[in-house]
């Protein structure tokens, strides 16, 4: 059941500090989280000023948001990285954990987390995004987690090549979808499980992993410990948690959550109206998108140069140029990019704003990739709230020095 918290949003600030302030140590029984979790001392420590504690969405299951602050690095941390579940985190460590390969291959799998770290490694940077990011945002306003803009992190993902483990199975000539089934349970017989299915194609690709650790961690429960599925540049909906079977078929996944569920239409439809089921196709790649990091949301700064910095990713290819201006002032200048343009990766981006005077201002950011894609001001609706990619918009003060 949701939280009355995200009903109530003057209720919202005040009460999640108090049930993350218990949640630091209700969460000692998955993987030795203590007091220190998600921020919640160090959101008090951050030489800045800026708030860097989670954002609670739901409790049951726990859903959690990054504030804006937490992302403002190239890698995020862990204990800052958002949270999504759908029937919550399965018990982990009362058996061995096992990763079986089966269906359309001709020789079925079944791997211990020993033998899986065991095979060659292989690490990618990649940007995990949850597909109803900045759902909060459009209007009409659709039902659904209201996610804001916090639904996002980037790490470095270590485990096995997906394709490596298929290439020891041996794949049949008739396979073209592969079934992911994870070890989370519905809280009843009503609730779908949450089963998934990607192409053969993607998952033979060099980048796609169960990975086994993040940021060089072993994989936190919550993160799909011990073992997920990562897709860079696809939406979160495909980054299956908890893996225990793979089931290699001829066709996609006929469950709800792939053929009802993380599903958009193919052309924009108008907003507020339902598209025709025939019409849609599964949320796969993600879209280009910025993010402003600092200033965070509503703060206020001394007249003089602001250095405005923050995240831009995409889907398929990599990020060329961001762009910042202001509401006031909408003449775009092109920010410097840091780091290496990399597919599923994001790039860290910064540029010096001198605001003419004192007063409040919005700031607003614009990405473009290496497939000509523009961020746009407003994005096409969708029923479901999947894939918001507006202009990211950051009011702040600007007081007299």
């Amino acid at each position: 059941m949701a939280s009355d918290l995200e009903h109530r949003p003057d209720r919202f600030a005040s009460d999640r500090r108090g049930f993350l302030a218990g949640l630091g140590g209700g969460l000692i029984g998955l993987g030795g989280l203590g007091r220190g979790a998600w921020g919640l001392a160090r959101a008090d420590e951050a030489s800045d000023g800026a708030d860097r504690r989670m954002i609670v969405r739901t409790e049951r299951p726990l859903n959690l948001e990054s504030p804006s602050a937490a992302l403002d690095s190239f890698l995020t941390p862990n204990d800052a990285f958002f949270v999504r579940s759908h029937h919550g985190a399965p018990a982990v460590g009362l058996r061995p954990w096992e990763v079986v390969v089966e269906g359309l291959v001709d020789r079925p799998l079944k791997l211990s987390l020993a033998e899986l770290g065991a095979m060659e490694p292989t690490t990618v940077p990649a940007v995990l995004q949850c597909a109803g990011n900045g759902r909060g945002l459009f209007r009409p306003r659709m039902p659904g987690l209201v996610w804001e803009r916090g639904a996002v992190g980037h790490a470095e993902w270590s485990g096995v090549r997906l394709a490596a483990l298929l290439e020891k199975a041996g794949v049949k000539p008739e396979a073209a979808h592969l079934h992911f089934i994870g070890g989370d349970v519905p809280p009843t017989t009503k609730a779908p499980p949450f089963i998934r299915s990607i192409p053969l194609a993607r998952a033979q690709a060099d980048d796609v992993l169960i990975a086994l650790k993040m940021n060089g961690e072993p994989l936190p429960v919550l993160h799909g410990g011990p073992a997920r599925l990562v897709v860079p540049g696809w939406g979160g909906n495909a980054w299956i948690k908890w893996v225990r079977r793979i089931v290699v078929s001829a066709e996609e996944a006929q469950t709800f959550y792939m053929q009802t569920g993380y599903r958009i239409p193919r052309e924009p439809v108008p907003p507020g109206q339902t598209p025709d089921p025939k019409s849609l196709v599964p949320v796969e790649w993600m879209n280009v998108k910025s993010l402003i990091t600092s200033p965070d949301l509503g703060a206020t700064a001394p007249l003089g140069p602001i250095e405005v910095r923050g995240v831009a990713w995409t889907g398929e290819g990599h990020v060329v140029k961001v762009e910042v201006s202001t509401v006031e002032d909408p003449t775009w200048r092109e920010a410097e990019l840091l780091d290496e343009p990399r597919q599923g990766s994001w790039r860290r981006f910064k540029i010096a704003w001198t605001p003419p005077a004192a007063g409040s201002y919005t700031l607003q950011a614009r990405a473009t990739d290496s497939k000509s894609q523009v961020q746009p001001e407003v994005p096409p609706w969708n029923k479901s709230g999947y894939l918001w990619n507006g202009y990211d918009r950051v009011p702040c003060v600007v007081s007299r020095a």
